[in-house]
């Protein structure tokens, strides 16, 4: 191995990060932004032939993995510490389901919300924070502004994110003098070609009509363009919580929309 390939390597190993929920919106604008940045990328999600489609785009190493189940996450983990250290973990997967009010709520998308958003962030960040101590690393969460501001018919997926938003703050309280950094970036409204479309169970006109009228409303590589920009201050400097939102949105329940 020549000089330049070595530093090539030590240079990528580096700044190796993984990132959850990567075959779509905020996850995938995030692996092509790190990759883009010189970034070596495991990106993990379930759907594999996504994965696929984006590792042939970008070069990131695609891991099928549903970090609800903890074989699979274990798997993923193994595979990812086998290759070498680790200075970052992106915790983008996540999801709203629903939007009904508490007295009717489902509770199979209450059940839903909280393995994904909340378990199944502590899962993957439990296994990988050795690792993160042992390379001065990140813990970077995609939370959301519905973790700070509740609204009508969002209690289900705004308890989920509060309690992301939570175990962040602790974590990083209680890593205080440790070699790791915890932050949080809480976007607004964010269009991307899913996330609405989940939550209203695949019905592209109650979908379409969260963003109707709304000039220039977040894009998911805003938010990869924020999760870089923290992840590449130096290690001693810890971006605790970056609020996002479109200019167009003061609040959830203050949006501009024009007739």
């Amino acid at each position: 191995m020549t000089q330049e390939s070595e530093l090539t390597n030590a240079t990528n190993t580096a700044r190796t990060a993984v990132v959850t929920g990567a075959s779509s919106g905020i996850g995938a604008a995030t692996v092509r932004k790190l990759t883009a940045e010189g970034w070596t990328v495991f990106a993990l999600a379930r759907r594999e032939s996504k994965l696929n489609a984006l590792a042939s785009e970008t070069g990131c190493t695609p891991i099928a993995t549903d970090i609800t189940d903890e074989e699979s996450t274990q798997a993923a983990v193994d595979r990812i510490l086998a290759a070498g250290p680790v200075k970052a973990l992106v915790n983008c997967a996540g999801g709203a389901i629903g939007k009904d009010p508490v007295a009717t709520a489902n509770l199979d998308d209450w059940r839903a919300m909280y393995e994904l958003n909340v378990l199944g962030t502590l899962r993957i960040t439990q296994k990988l924070l050795p690792a993160l101590k042992e390379s001065s690393g990140s813990v970077l969460v995609i939370s959301s502004t519905a973790g700070i501001e509740p609204y009508e018919g969002g209690a289900g997926y705004c308890a989920s994110k509060f309690a992301e938003r939570v175990m962040a703050r602790v974590l990083r309280l209680e890593l205080i003098g440790e070699p790791v950094r915890v932050i949080d970036i809480a976007p607004g409204m964010v269009h991307t070609d899913e996330f609405s479309v989940k939550r209203f169970h695949g019905d592209e006109a109650k979908a379409a009509a969260v963003y109707a009228g709304v000039p220039d409303p977040l894009t998911a590589e805003d938010i990869a363009e924020c999760v870089r920009w923290a992840l590449e201050q130096p290690d001693t400097v810890d971006v605790d919580q970056i609020v996002v939102r479109p200019r167009a949105e003061g609040s959830y329940t203050k949006v501009y929309r024009q007739q």
